[in-house]
């Protein structure tokens, strides 16, 4: 059985905005102490659809970092436009992390 890796109390995070089709955003990382992307938030145009789904995908995105899959993997598995760019907030958000290099983030 994997178990979750528990987040210091106390952990320097990282926000930032950006758009996805028509919608803004504002994500706001937290990094394992070693480095490594450990959770997600994801905030939109607040009491609509759009931000519910983008908060939930985030939420997910996070257990799934503390479980233990990679970023890269979360990456792959999320919906692609034909050029390859996210077609949804998390996977703008993550593309993001892993190609700027934001800390814990790296080239994924």
């Amino acid at each position: 059985m994997t178990f979750r890796q528990r987040l210091d109390n106390r952990r320097e995070s990282i926000t930032f905005t950006f758009a996805c089709g028509p919608h803004k955003y504002t994500a706001t990382t937290s990094y394992f102490t070693g480095g490594g992307l450990a959770e997600i938030f994801l905030d939109g145009r607040a009491g609509s659809d759009v931000d519910a789904a983008a908060k939930d995908s985030a939420v997910l995105a996070s257990i799934g970092l503390q479980y233990g899959i990679p970023l890269s993997v979360l990456r792959r598995a999320l919906m692609r436009n034909e050029d390859g760019s996210g077609s949804g907030p998390l996977a703008v958000a993550l593309d993001i992390i892993a190609l700027d290099g934001t800390p814990g983030g790296g080239r994924a």
